[in-house]
């Protein structure tokens, strides 16, 4: 039996503050064979980030295992860790901030290599090119400092930094986010190119399911720290198993206008009754989003927002259970629910990367 490269096994997140415990991530898990893509989607405060920082033992974990290769990751000394750097990277979101603008580009890509203990100039230099003409920037890029680099040059020249120590596993943190579409293409097409070459596999961290269907093999949905739906990523694309699923399909973009304009004349959910009849008396749902890391044990975390909750939603958790094939869904109400959308899309228009 294959052991995966990553493992994370029902991982559990907590932060402190005096008296105060946030529940950032709670019972997540999922895994990443080599040479495949995960993705993990879901809002700003999900605890997409989170589960990125626990793998890297930037996080206090409060149960759970993380597996690389098959040995923990959790607790390691420095020399430990140390070795964890070498075979994991990442990607920031922004890639201004994330390089130093004092340095130009030749002398960052050299430093992991230096880190790690290679001292000969005249390797260095040579990896340094052949890095950049794999991510497809021109001769002359060493030189330059970020400031004098576009947006999507600055992302290649923070991917081939990550790659100069030829991790095994990539976490791609909304690396597309503050780049324009064009861009955005630009690296996806890149990542793709580089997983196949290097035999890659990557983490990819989003918010946006028309980018990770491009991209991953498979996709998991965190709401509140929990996992709402998991499944192949062109499954659960056409078949959404959770609400909350279907909401961030109707909220990514599409590039055909008349698909747009469709989505925004129908609602993203619609309920046939009134959600106060479903609800019980005592847990009816407040006007904000509630806090991540408070979701209460007893209930479903996505029934506040969710109009098809019913008095089970407010009253017990739901577990995972098959939704289809290869998928999974914490809904109690699957598939009952998507027959009460009127001309639910089965069939969605995705962004063409070309």
């Amino acid at each position: 039996m294959t052991v995966p490269l990553l493992e994370v096994r029902r991982l559990s997140v907590e932060y402190r503050r005096r008296r105060t415990v946030s529940v950032a991530v709670d019972d997540v898990s999922f895994e990443i064979p080599a040479g495949q893509t995960v993705g993990v989607v879901g809002e700003s405060g999900s605890g997409k980030t989170t589960v990125t920082r626990a793998v890297l033992g930037l996080a206090p974990v409060r149960s759970g295992e993380i597996l690389l290769h098959g040995e923990s990751v959790i607790g390691l000394d420095r020399a430990g860790r140390r070795g964890l750097y070498r075979d994991v990277q990442l990607v920031f979101q922004d890639p201004y901030s994330s390089l130093n603008p004092s340095l130009p580009v030749g002398r960052m890509l050299a430093e992991p290599l230096a880190a790690y203990g290679e001292k000969d100039k005249a390797l260095l230099r040579k990896r340094v090119r052949e890095m950049l003409d794999r991510v497809r920037l021109p001769d002359g890029t060493e030189d330059r400092y970020p400031k004098e680099l576009s947006g999507g040059q600055r992302q290649r020249v923070a991917i081939a930094r990550a790659l100069m120590l030829s991790p095994r596993l990539v976490i791609l943190d909304e690396p597309l986010s503050a780049l324009d579409l064009s861009a955005q293409a630009q690296i996806l097409n890149l990542l793709r190119e580089l997983q196949v070459s290097a035999g890659l596999s990557y983490l990819f961290i989003s918010h946006d399911l028309e980018v990770v269907r491009y991209l991953c093999d498979r996709v998991v949905v965190l709401y509140q720290g929990r996992v709402m739906e998991s499944g192949p990523a062109g499954l659960l694309a056409r078949e959404s198993a959770h609400p909350y699923t279907h909401l961030l399909h109707q909220a990514s973009p599409v590039p055909d206008p008349r698909s747009q304009r469709r989505r925004h004349a129908t609602p993203a959910v619609v309920a046939p009754h009134q959600p106060t009849l479903h609800q019980p008396t005592l847990h009816q749902p407040t006007l904000h989003q509630p806090t991540p890391g408070q979701a209460h044990e007893d209930r479903c975390g996505f029934a506040p927002r969710c109009p098809f909750a019913v008095s089970r939603c407010w009253t017990e958790r739901p577990a995972l259970r098959p939704a289809y094939d290869g998928g999974e869904a914490a809904c109690h109400r699957f598939p009952e629910w998507r027959a009460e959308i009127p001309d639910l899309e089965t069939e969605r228009t995705g962004t063409q990367w070309t």
